[in-house]
């Protein structure tokens, strides 16, 4: 930690042109691979049936898989929940299906090999209902970005709030390009870790602001890049250490999670990298885009009006 805490005079911003066409290049290509090859909905968003079954024994999910694929089912979704002794099986809408008819049938050809197979819970999710997850998902995200953007504008100065919303288009976009490239399954739980991924990217880059606010009001004779070039110096340590401890448990949870986290730790994970990466290039380049200085952040002068009519 030593190194960490000692001064670094890294010019981020001399750089920001070349982490620009990084940042568009990633961008269009992820753009290009949600639209090319798209997503990999799990049953919340395409409908299906999910199915926690208990063994009296320690179950393998691959055997349970390829038994499954036998059966006609090969688009099964097989994962240990809870123990290795639980399985959740998901499946896509099985037309002509009876939801009751098919857990029976489930139970039927799980039990075949005389395993005691037990139903822990069963249910069927319809279209509609995953439509209205990712139409209320969408919605979350736009409110969030909206109201983001009016408290940084508040607290700061909306060149500012332009930055701050920029980085986490960004990472939203780079999240989701990464799971449409590597078609890991989209669940309501990769919702709630993209929409994590804007907290922890949004305090990232608050803390360097304040940190900007403070030196801009503080220094004289040095240019805005300087000045930001500097606040991000005086925080590296703070970003490096923060971010480093968050990805070793999260790659802990990765490993030894199983596969019921397997893709929200990987949102996580690749949220929190480049989070990381556009609170420095992103938010902060976009302001000083902007042409961000110290004025900006004085407070407005009294109207000499007003002053004349105070008793």
């Amino acid at each position: 930690m030593q190194v960490l805490s000692k001064e670094t005079h890294f010019r981020f911003m001399a750089r920001r042109k070349l982490a620009a066409i990084v940042s568009a290049v990633l961008i269009i290509a992820s753009i290009a691979a949600i639209a090319v090859r798209g997503l990999n909905f799990g049953i919340e968003f395409t409908g299906g049936v999910e199915l926690e079954a208990g063994y009296d024994r320690t179950v393998d999910v691959a055997a349970v898989r390829q038994q499954l694929a036998d059966a006609g089912y090969i688009d099964a979704d097989v994962l240990y929940f809870g123990t290795q002794q639980n399985v959740m099986i998901r499946i896509p809408p099985q037309e002509g299906s009876d939801g009751t008819e098919l857990r029976d049938e489930l139970l039927d050809l799980l039990s075949a090999d005389g395993d005691d197979v037990e139903a822990r819970s069963f249910s069927v999710v319809f279209p509609q209902i995953g439509a209205e997850v990712a139409e209320a998902g969408s919605l979350a995200m736009m409110f969030v970005l909206i109201m983001i953007f009016i408290y940084i504008m508040f607290r700061f100065q909306w060149k500012f709030s332009a930055g701050a919303v920029a980085a986490l288009v960004h990472d939203v976009i780079l999240t989701v390009g990464f799971f449409a490239v590597f078609q890991f399954q989209v669940d309501a739980s990769v919702i709630a870790a993209v929409l994590a991924v804007v907290g922890y990217s949004l305090n990232d880059t608050v803390v360097v602001f304040d940190r900007i606010r403070e030196n801009f009001l503080s220094t004289r004779g040095e240019t805005s890049a300087e000045v930001i070039d500097r606040s991000i110096n005086q925080m590296l340590a703070r970003t490096i250490i923060t971010g480093v401890t968050t990805l070793l448990v999260l790659a802990a949870l990765l490993v030894l999670g199983g596969e019921a986290v397997r893709s929200f730790s990987v949102a996580l994970i690749v949220g929190i990298v480049v989070g990381t990466y556009s609170s420095i290039y992103v938010a902060s380049a976009v302001a000083l885009y902007f042409n961000v200085t110290a004025k900006d952040l004085l407070p407005p002068e009294p109207d000499p009006d007003e002053i004349d009519e105070m008793p």
